[in-house]
């Protein structure tokens, strides 16, 4: 399938609409209007969040994913952000293909680190009390590693170094649309 820029008419009938928070609710909604969607053609995912659950935006990506790849000849996967694209939202962007990224004007982006709120309560024979800590520890580790396959997923091909995402996500960079297509993340502003 030719890959060619596209232009604000191409969006005048999304497959997809998706607002809100990213959950299990916008999954569903997701996964209904993504079985009805043509087989063939264009498909446009229209989407404004302001975040959600990271699992579930993974979720999303990995079904975007396993279509584009299942049927790459006959059906073109885009996404079209509108008025903000936080959080999860950019981890659901992150599994388009940059050429497949539009956002229009005005359009925010906002990339942070992935948060957790967990206490540790420590108590108890110590074998066990280090079990606890590593569990933790480890719970900690792979969700960094799942972060940063989503910035690199995000910056591919763009003129965005992941070291640049790794310093800058900690205090929630926001990323105006001409700027993150001037960055390379998106293919236009609409």
């Amino acid at each position: 399938m030719e890959i060619n820029t596209l232009v604000p008419n191409d969006f005048a009938n999304p497959a997809i609409l998706l607002s809100g928070p990213v959950d299990y609710g916008m999954y569903g909604n997701f996964r209904q209007q993504l079985d009805a969607a043509p087989q063939e053609g264009l498909v446009t995912v229209e989407l404004t969040t302001l975040g959600g659950d990271p699992e579930v935006a993974r979720m999303m990506g990995e079904d975007i994913r396993f279509y584009s790849e299942r049927s790459p000849d006959t059906r073109r996967f885009v996404f079209l952000g509108k008025a903000a694209i936080y959080s999860a939202g950019t981890t659901f962007m992150s599994f388009f293909a940059r050429v497949n990224r539009y956002l229009t004007r005005g359009t925010r982006l906002m990339i942070h680190e992935r948060k957790l709120q967990k206490d540790l309560h420590v108590e108890g024979p110590l074998t066990t009390c280090v079990a606890g800590v590593t569990a933790l520890l480890h719970e900690i580790q792979c969700s960094i590693e799942i972060q940063n396959e989503g910035f690199a997923s995000l910056v591919l091909g763009s003129n965005v170094t992941l070291e640049e995402v790794l310093r800058r996500a900690p205090g929630n960079w926001y990323i105006e649309a001409e700027e993150a297509r001037s960055l390379g993340l998106v293919e236009a502003v609409l």
